[in-house]
């Protein structure tokens, strides 16, 4: 008889413990960036997270001689699964002690979970939405994580091979960027064509456009273009999209985000480029994921003072008509000397699928370095 007890999260107390737990697991571990404990709540209370409006969940914890051991989040994204015509549960927030006992008893409550609502296949890690952190990370474990990803020691995907019957379903991967002293000449060469030949431009958005003028719902709307034949991606919904916009853009610094604009038609907005300070380091002095007493502190210090070496390439994505004119090289070379007047020594992007060799390419003038590598596992159900 197993000793691993599973229990259903179904109090504010076992919430609570639930993303308490990850906090416990990585204390002290110099390269997991945890998440604010206040985003988590907000992200996986069912009254506040605007995904619930096409997605269900419910999440367990392990227990292991009366104490938490392990978490997992069983979620079913019916708009993603409508669109890729497929049957998926998927798991998120997964974290265990080193102990196959619990690992593979979490896996088992998602596939119980999903086998309840007809579901088919078991694929995961992933979030709610393409928002949410996806993948789990398989090499790079000696590397400082960042606040749109999630860390994972070593032995998780140990667990998952040993466990059997998981194959992989998507893989990721990050790259390290060094911020060069001054515009890579292959980038202003490309700019300037573009800006001649097809009268793109790079443009600077102020608070008044982004809530005014409704020019945080236009980025959004390009994300939706953009990312919509990524892997497992579902469009955000009009109610997601203003929670993101307030969420994030009272505290954004706007001369780290670059829209393109094309001035042949009426200044539609075809690409988009977010980026922030680094907050990795920041967020690891807020304990335990709190702003108070001083971890608000640190926060302000990375966003306002750009108290920070890197710079996190956070969302940059440009229409599928526009990528061969060669429109990224606009927004590089409007960020690239802001982040060195900024004093960013380094950048990091977010996870992309390995065989997006579109993106990948556009790093090229910056000498990139592959140094995460994330996959995505996918199992039957009935296995």
């Amino acid at each position: 008889m197993s000793s691993v007890q599973i229990k259903r999260v179904e109090t504010k107390k076992d919430l609570k413990a639930f993303i308490e737990f990850h906090y416990d697991l990585y204390e002290g571990n110099p390269y997991d960036v945890p998440n604010l404990y206040s985003d988590e709540w907000n992200t996986l209370s069912k009254d506040k997270n605007a995904a619930f409006d096409f997605c269900e969940a419910e999440y367990f914890l392990a227990l292991k001689d009366g104490k938490v051991a392990g978490r997992v989040a069983a979620i079913i994204n019916h708009r993603a699964n409508e669109k890729w015509q497929k049957k998926d549960v998927r798991f998120g927030w997964i974290d265990f002690i080193d102990d196959i006992e619990v690992s593979s008893a979490l896996l088992t409550a998602v596939k119980q979970y999903g086998k309840e609502k007809g579901m088919e296949d078991i694929v995961g890690p992933l979030g709610f939405t393409d928002m949410d952190p996806e993948g789990m990370l398989t090499w790079g474990f000696d590397k400082l994580g960042t606040m749109a990803t999630s860390y994972n020691y070593e032995y998780y995907p140990k667990h998952m091979e040993q466990l059997g019957g998981w194959e992989k379903d998507n893989d990721y991967v990050e790259y390290y960027l060094v911020v060069p002293e001054k515009i890579p000449e292959k980038y202003t060469k490309i700019a300037e064509m573009v800006e001649s030949r097809y009268n793109l431009h790079a443009r600077k958005l102020t608070k008044e456009d982004i809530f005014d003028e409704g020019y945080g719902k236009k980025l959004f709307e390009v994300v939706n273009k953009t990312y919509s034949h990524l892997y497992g991606f579902s469009d955000l919904s009009d109610r997601q999209i203003d929670q993101y916009i307030k969420m994030y853009f009272p505290f954004a610094d706007l001369d780290l985000v670059t829209v393109i604009e094309d001035g042949n038609k009426n200044n539609e907005i075809v690409g988009i480029a977010i980026t922030i300070p680094s907050l990795s380091r920041a967020l690891q002095k807020c304990r335990r994921g709190r702003l108070f007493p001083f971890g608000w502190w640190h926060i302000l210090r990375a966003i306002k003072f750009h108290k920070t070496e890197a710079v996190d390439l956070l969302l940059i994505g440009v229409l599928p008509e526009y990528r061969s004119k060669g429109a990224n090289a606009l927004i590089f070379t409007d960020l690239i000397p802001r982040y060195v007047k900024y004093g960013f020594k380094w950048g990091e992007t977010q996870v992309e699928m390995e065989t997006n060799e579109s993106v990948q390419s556009q790093w090229g003038p910056l000498d990139p370095i592959n140094h995460k590598r994330r996959r995505c596992y996918r199992k039957k159900i009935d296995l």
